[in-house]
């Protein structure tokens, strides 16, 4: 059985594609919450959700609403979190290959 016939794959798949879709959600309801003069959500909740996986959605989010992406403390925390990812996915890559 290979890793990615493995049902725990599949499931961390899924998960994560939820996560992005709440991440880009999150951040298009920022921007117009932002318009719109109302309560909007705070930093922390929307790096939370990339922390947790959904940073390739967030900075779709950020791109495609351009939101976010003149605040340099927010990008910087962003960066942060999508290092932290890439990192720890090399790392995994190179345990599972036996490095």
């Amino acid at each position: 059985m290979s890793w990615s016939d493995h049902p725990i794959w599949w499931s961390a798949a899924v998960v994560l594609a939820i996560i992005n879709l709440i991440a880009f959600t999150a951040h298009g309801m920022d921007k117009r919450a932002a318009v719109r003069g109302v309560r909007r959500i705070p930093e922390a909740r929307l790096h939370l959700w990339e922390l947790l996986g959904g940073w390739p959605g967030a900075i779709l989010g950020m791109c495609l609403f351009r939101h976010k992406v003149r605040k340099a403390s927010y990008l910087v925390v962003t960066i942060l979190i999508v290092t932290l990812w890439v990192a720890g996915s090399a790392s995994i890559v190179w345990f599972r290959s036996g490095g």
